[in-house]
């Protein structure tokens, strides 16, 4: 990809899955990679194979949702690494449950780290983009946010309004040359869908039939993911803003 060198690209949840997948593309790609993550050990192991690749990571510890300690986590990986060029909001988490039978305070933990947390993410770091007069965003939604998902009702809303809050950051940006999008994993074979899914005979289930129901006959993979978003952070997607893209293996055809 074009212009990826050399950028700072700090990538929330990048200690697994899809978020450690986006690390170590763009530590390829020769970025300069921020590796934030709540967990230090999982931080601190993609760092170290993306340096063992050749590439030039570092681990940042944070709580998205502290809106102080994000400030000042991204106030320390700018003086460690340099201006945040890209952005990449992956960090997530949900547990499955039937709307009617989850209380207040699942909700608030759902929305604490998936809305919340990429709110104080945006404002810490876009500040600074718009100073500077370029950047780039990518938000990483889901399709539970543009066709629905049984048991994830809250996790589908924050998503929903990621993709709504993207769509409105794109055009108040534009003029700053600050690009906004958003890729929206279908089921993918991660941590967070072993959660949801859960264990034993019906985990099983909802795999195979998920599996089933994808035109490409399989669950996505956490490598599926970075070469759609290392393109919407490169040159050549410089005039591409406030765009959704499904990476889903044809589940979820939007048009």
């Amino acid at each position: 990809m074009r212009g990826l060198k050399g950028k700072v690209v700090l990538v929330t949840g990048g200690g697994g899955g899809i978020g450690a997948a986006t690390c170590k593309r763009f530590g390829e790609e020769g970025a300069k990679v921020a590796v934030v993550d709540i967990n230090p050990a999982a931080a601190e192991s993609v760092v170290k194979d993306i340096v063992a690749a050749g590439g030039k990571a570092q681990a940042f510890v944070l709580d998205l949702t502290n809106q102080a300690q994000v400030i000042a986590g991204v106030a320390a990986i700018e003086a460690a690494l340099g201006p945040v060029d890209v952005l990449v909001n992956n960090a997530g988490w949900d547990r499955a449950g039937n709307f009617l039978k989850t209380d207040k305070a699942l909700w608030e933990q759902i929305v604490a780290i998936n809305l919340y947390g990429s709110l104080h993410m945006h404002h810490a770091v876009l500040k600074g983009m718009s100073e500077r007069g370029r950047g780039r965003v990518v938000n990483i939604a889901s399709d539970a946010a543009r066709v629905g998902s049984s048991g994830e009702a809250v996790y589908a809303l924050c998503k929903g309004g990621m993709i709504a809050f993207s769509k409105t950051l794109a055009r108040e940006l534009a003029r700053q040359q600050i690009n906004v999008n958003v890729v929206c994993p279908g089921p993918t074979d991660t941590a967070l869908f072993a959660d949801f899914a859960g264990d034993g005979d019906q985990g099983d289930k909802l795999r195979q039939g998920l599996a089933r129901a994808i035109p490409f006959g399989r669950l996505g993979q956490p490598g599926d993911l970075p070469g759609a978003v290392a393109f919407l952070a490169s040159d050549d997607a410089a005039f591409i803003t406030g765009q959704v893209i499904s990476v889903s293996g044809g589940l979820t055809m939007v048009g």
